[in-house]
């Protein structure tokens, strides 16, 4: 792999003294350079016709832009689209695109996120769990789903925005603190990117490393994988994320920062007789009373090799609505992308898994 630098790993501070100090530019060339990257999507230095030729020469001599490589896409029969991304390495890692419409008839487009190669936490109900952990995600990797997301989206899709961006794909994001943080901290920049913090969300297991850190930086929303309404349950289907005694994380949550008029998002992955039934419904009541937050109910999409069920139609509206009748917001979320392996817990990155909807790169 090559030496050179990587712009796209770069934070905005780290170009400018990458400019400066080895390329002796100055620091408007470091704002010129980073617009290109970020916001006119360049994939050579030849794009930057602003710049002399001679830095670009310079760019050519020393850095490169390193993008992940689209392996493959599937489509599903609801619009959701899945890239297989292939990294430097070698490595792959999957995100998909999740289609809605706007009130005005356009196109609106969520991306899910990977931040890790494999996860670490083991969730005995997610198929990215059961490839194992192999590596953290770099900032411009993190990043670089994100480019491959608008370009296609531009050639292929003309009236589609990609509006909103959520780390709830493969990796557990406090597990790679550090890249997320600089990740965020990109994509909030206005000069490049572009994203408000209203319009990403970072969904997490539950650790409470780095948990403070994202709160007080206000670059994100939370999202909060809840899945089970005790410990009890919850050490036997995420024994890893259970590790912080439930009781405390609520805790922790309850003192959590938040804007004005934002809420804390809880997902609760509905598993058919396992964690669906009314008492677990009168549980999970509890636990949420004390908390300013809402409920996203996610239907278990089965995988194979599974040990668990979709819940039964009856059990899930029952859920519900008790759970209306108790004051507590929650709502069902539409799956998407099943047909392809894209619904919530079945990414899994492989070579191999192109199923029904494959498109070669």
């Amino acid at each position: 792999m090559s030496a050179m630098i990587d712009l796209l790993n770069l934070s905005f501070e780290e170009l400018s003294a990458f400019v400066r100090d080895d390329l002796g530019q100055p620091p408007f060339r470091a704002r010129q350079i980073w617009k290109w990257l970020w916001a006119k999507r360049a994939v050579s230095f030849a794009d930057m016709s602003d710049l002399s030729l001679q830095l670009r020469a310079s760019l050519e001599e020393k850095a490169r832009i390193a993008r992940p490589e689209i392996a493959s896409v599937q489509k599903s029969k609801d619009g959701t689209i899945k890239f297989l991304l292939r990294l430097e390495d070698g490595e792959t890692v999957e995100s998909v695109l999740i289609p809605s419409e706007s009130r005005e008839g356009k196109g609106r487009v969520t991306q899910c996120l990977s931040c890790q190669v494999g996860c670490a936490m083991g969730c005995t109900f997610c198929s990215t769990g059961s490839m194992g952990f192999s590596r953290n995600m770099s900032m411009g990797e993190i990043l670089g789903q994100v480019l491959v997301a608008q370009d296609y989206l531009e050639k292929h899709q003309e009236n589609a925005a990609l509006r909103n961006l959520v780390f709830m794909g493969m990796g557990e994001p406090l597990l790679n603190l550090r890249e997320l943080m600089r990740a965020l901290h990109a994509l909030n920049n206005e000069q490049g990117l572009s994203f408000s913090p209203r319009r990403i969300t970072v969904s997490t297991c539950g650790l409470e490393k780095g948990l403070r850190e994202l709160g007080e930086s206000g670059l994100a929303y939370l999202a909060v994988s809840l899945h089970a309404p005790n410990q009890e349950l919850r050490s036997q289907i995420m024994p890893k994320a259970a590790r912080w005694p439930l009781e405390e994380m609520m805790r922790a949550l309850r003192a959590y920062p938040l804007k004005t008029r934002e809420r804390l998002t809880f997902e609760y992955l509905l598993l058919g007789g396992v964690n669906d039934s009314l008492r677990d419904a009168a549980e999970l009541a509890k636990l949420m009373a004390h908390i300013k937050g809402k409920l996203n109910l996610i239907l278990y999409n089965p995988a194979e090799g599974s040990p668990y069920a979709a819940p039964s139609p009856q059990a899930v509206l029952a859920f519900e609505k008790y759970l209306w009748n108790k004051n507590i917001t929650a709502t069902i979320r539409k799956s998407k992308g099943q047909d392809i392996n894209a619904a919530c817990g079945q990414l899994k990155a492989a070579a191999s898994a192109a199923g029904p909807g494959f498109q070669g790169a």
